[in-house]
């Protein structure tokens, strides 16, 4: 689904409040307002078949692939382009296929975050002590 405009008026204080915590993570307002009403609104638990084919292809791995998975990180080329054009979105705006580049790495990097988790999942039930993993962004 493409992403939708929506206005809101705030109160200033509640403003003021998101802004600083924009400011603290380096991220713009919108940014931040977009975490927390993620954060805040349950999504349904139904994933998109391409996320699911890969969590399901995850029970089938031993310990040390699935050790591996937990700790897979997205590409560093592409979290770095995904950060520079973040930083590009703040300061000047991003044109149409810059956006449409955006939503496709924040979906791979999405897709990484859950693979990685439900893999640690794996390995706490098969009893394996997380705190050794490295979980860490």
């Amino acid at each position: 689904m493409s992403p939708r405009t929506v206005t809101l008026q705030l109160p200033g204080t509640l403003y003021e409040e998101i802004e600083h915590r924009a400011t603290e993570a380096h991220r713009s307002v919108e940014a931040e307002l977009l975490d927390v009403v993620a954060t805040a609104v349950p999504m349904s638990d139904t994933l998109p078949p391409e996320i699911s084919e890969a969590v399901a292809e995850l029970t089938e791995l031993d310990d040390a692939a699935l050790l591996q998975t937990a700790e897979s990180r997205m590409p560093e080329p592409l979290a770095s382009r995904l950060e520079e054009l973040n930083w590009k979105q703040q300061a000047t705006g991003l044109d149409d296929r810059e956006a449409e580049e955006v939503s496709h790495l924040i979906r791979l990097y999405e897709r990484t975050l859950l693979v990685r988790a439900y893999a640690a999942k794996l390995l706490k039930d098969r009893g394996h002590d997380l705190s050794l993993i490295h979980l860490g962004g």
